[in-house]
């Protein structure tokens, strides 16, 4: 296998496309490629580049030029069949001269550089989809990273508010208009702060067009705390607006951003602090 790899990168299957083979050679690389499906394999791969950077590079000479290459080869037609026919010819002395043997050092140097950029190329560009899927498992490694590092400091914060003793948690009961609602709130007084539990909620998921509001009910008159959405993946905790005292909570179903007043016919959970 290892023969066969060499003979391949070697270069002579190029110079058999090109035909830049001696007799001898050429023969060797058709006995090769009949003996080996990986060889001729490799000469059909070289065919097929080869004509395809031929297509792509091919230039269509111009109008003019050929007409000056039509109009030569008339012309030196009429001129040969003007000749005279010759009655003697006289055989000349002719020392034929061997021509020195070529070397195909460069020949095999200059396939053998296009074999090793050809698979340069492949394998960088294999290298450059590898880099680019390492970035992608990189970024959604990030991206889990960050969303569990969010996910801890949540339950840090609840697990911090659960143990301040300046809360008090208050649980809401469902109203004839929803019995089966619950909800808890947190209140710390001395904070003025009023936290609802997400995650424990327990109401009807509201539509695009209402969202729930939480009212403190101060002195027997309404004040409004916020809104917010029921939905089935709420989670963590949720801060609403400030308050300093309260006598009890409760939750109504309003028009989308709240209203300025509880509508109490949409009234879903009460509870008293």
């Amino acid at each position: 296998m290892e023969d066969l790899k060499a003979y391949i990168e070697s270069g002579i299957l190029e110079l058999y496309v090109l035909g830049d083979v001696t007799p001898a050679e050429k023969l060797q690389v058709e006995e090769m490629a009949s003996k080996h499906p990986a060889i001729k394999a490799e000469l059909d791969e070289i065919e097929r580049s080869m004509e395809l950077y031929a297509e792509e590079n091919a230039i269509e000479p111009s109008e003019h030029l050929r007409s000056r290459i039509l109009g030569s080869l008339l012309t030196n037609f009429g001129d040969d069949n003007n000749f005279p026919t010759p009655t003697h010819v006289e055989r000349e002395k002719v020392v034929i001269m061997q021509p020195e043997k070529e070397t195909n050092f460069y020949k095999y140097a200059f396939a053998a550089c296009l074999a090793l950029l050809l698979a340069s190329a492949v394998a960088l560009y294999n290298l450059y989809s590898r880099l680019n899927d390492t970035n992608t498992q990189l970024s959604a490694m990030q991206a889990q990273n960050q969303h569990f590092s969010n996910t801890v400091s949540a339950k840090d914060s609840e697990l911090n508010l659960l143990r301040d003793t300046s809360y008090k948690l208050i649980h809401l009961r469902g109203t004839a208009k929803s019995p089966e609602s619950i909800m808890t709130v947190a209140f710390s007084p001395s904070k003025q702060k009023v936290v609802i539990d997400m995650e424990g909620l327990k109401l009807p998921a509201n539509d695009q067009t209402h969202q729930y509001q939480l009212w403190a009910l101060v002195g027997g008159k309404p004040v409004d705390l916020g809104v917010f959405d029921a939905t089935a993946d709420s989670s963590g905790f949720k801060n609403m607006k400030a308050i300093a005292s309260a006598d009890a909570f409760a939750v109504t179903l309003e028009p989308r951003g709240g209203s300025a007043s509880p509508t109490l016919s949409e009234m879903v959970v009460l509870g008293k602090y």
